[in-house]
């Protein structure tokens, strides 16, 4: 058996467990592309149940219709994932759950994308008869009682979908994480 949180994720995910701890607040999580890897990284630290106010793994549009108030409208208009996206995920999932924080990315693993930008970043392209498809790029929100903060990322890895997912991941809890430190000022 391989170890969870990898090693790569593991000390950001202590970390932001700490942080979460020592101020007494609380985390509240919307994955899409990574699966659900925040949350159960979050999760395999002892005492979770202390700042882990839940998490939903929002991966299909239909989902997002009956976990995250999304209506018929929004499915018709998405072209992808990108920061107003989350940060509606974010917010919706931050006051359903009453967490301090909420943490929510969206993104294209791969092994193929989609034709728009958030979809299509500039890192490795797939050509199927006219299109492109690009993959690693992942939009992260984490809305606060102050506001939401919001990031796009590309990773450089092209369509590995797992690698990408493992890398959402990071990213993720290391912008949770300075987002926590920030609040400290």
């Amino acid at each position: 058996m391989s170890e969870f949180p990898p090693p790569g994720m593991r000390e950001v995910t202590s970390e932001v467990a700490t942080l979460l701890r020592q101020k007494v607040e609380t985390i509240s999580i919307a994955e899409t592309a990574a699966g659900g890897i925040i949350s159960a990284a979050l999760l395999s630290t002892p005492g979770a149940s202390k700042f882990y106010k839940g998490g939903l793994t929002l991966y299909t549009l239909e989902s997002r219709i009956a976990f995250a108030g999304w209506t018929q409208d929004d499915v018709h208009s998405y072209k992808g994932p990108t920061p107003a996206i989350v940060s509606g995920l974010a917010a919706s999932v931050r006051k359903a759950l009453g967490s301090t924080y909420a943490l929510c990315e969206s993104g294209t693993a791969g092994p193929t994308g989609g034709s728009t930008r958030n979809r299509t970043p500039s890192v490795t392209t797939f050509c199927l008869t006219v299109a492109h498809f690009y993959s690693g790029y992942v939009a992260l929100a984490v809305a606060t009682a102050n506001g939401t903060y919001t990031q796009e990322v590309e990773t450089g890895l092209g369509g590995d979908r797992e690698k990408n997912m493992i890398a959402f991941a990071i990213i993720a809890l290391n912008f949770l994480k300075d987002i926590i430190n920030d609040t400290e000022k």
